[in-house]
């Protein structure tokens, strides 16, 4: 099955690092976040990427055309222009197809575009700004048995405040993060599983945004089932967020389930 990964929009809110570069090159550990998404996935087996690129897409074209000089080391020789890989290493056995889906373009566009590639029943695809702990494989399982037409992945994010419990004037309990996930309403979290047919409920249109129109389409025929995700998700919306997830690296990189 592929993955499709949005790749295209401008990150306006991280535009310390986006003004040179495309959200899913933001580097976390000196590696992009694209990077990250792409080993959870491969993890589970899945290796086969549909990149749908816009905003600055050629840094993701010429990361991908060179990721071997660019995660290795390697040897010119000048006398000749060849080039050796020295520490080849364990190599990722990824098939990675880059379709352009235009600078403008919205999210239901970008996805109706990759699905040309897409040429088998049912296809995954997720956004190129977050890292979690999803198990894509029983994802996968909870779709297949379902059988509707999509499956979204729920999540529940910590806060990105600390909520206060006051009495009075006094604060009696500083939560740092959402602990009782029970009783509150999961986000959309990407991680989608959809058949193929999804695919020809997008109109053929810039405009449109995989959020609204598609997505309304199956959840008004109860073909729109989720998969309750409780553990780690994290997106990287801004800054801050970058700075948090390359804390985390150092520390305790809890996404990072691949070896």
């Amino acid at each position: 099955m592929k993955v499709i990964i949005l790749c295209g929009g401008m990150g306006t809110r991280l535009r310390e690092e986006t003004e040179y570069k495309p959200k899913p090159m933001v580097e976390i550990g000196g590696r992009p976040i694209l990077w990250h998404i792409m080993k959870h996935y491969a993890h589970y087996g899945f290796n086969e990427f549909i990149l749908a690129l816009g905003y600055k897409g050629d840094v993701i074209r010429d990361y991908f055309l060179n990721y071997y000089k660019y995660n290795r080391d390697f040897t010119v020789d000048l006398s000749n222009g060849s080039v050796a890989i020295e520490n080849e290493g364990s190599k990722n056995n990824w098939k990675v197809t880059l379709v352009e889906t235009g600078d403008e373009s919205m999210t239901g566009y970008r996805t109706k575009l990759a699905g040309k590639y897409v040429h088998e029943d049912r296809f995954m695809l997720t956004y190129g700004d977050a890292v979690a702990t999803v198990d894509i494989k029983a994802l996968v399982d909870f779709h297949i048995r379902k059988n509707t037409i999509g499956t979204v992945t729920g999540v529940y994010p910590p806060s990105r405040f600390g909520d206060l419990v006051i009495e009075g004037d006094q604060v009696t309990h500083f939560k740092q993060q959402l602990k009782d996930v029970e009783n509150q309403s999961p986000i959309n979290g990407g991680y989608f599983v959809f058949k193929r047919e999804f695919l020809d409920l997008i109109p053929d249109d810039p405009g449109i945004d995989l959020e609204k129109l598609p997505i309304d389409s199956i959840v008004n025929k109860n073909q729109l089932s989720v998969f309750q995700h409780k553990g780690f998700w994290h997106s990287m919306d801004t800054f801050r967020d970058n700075q948090q997830l390359n804390k985390m690296w150092k520390e305790n990189p809890v996404w990072k389930i691949w070896k």
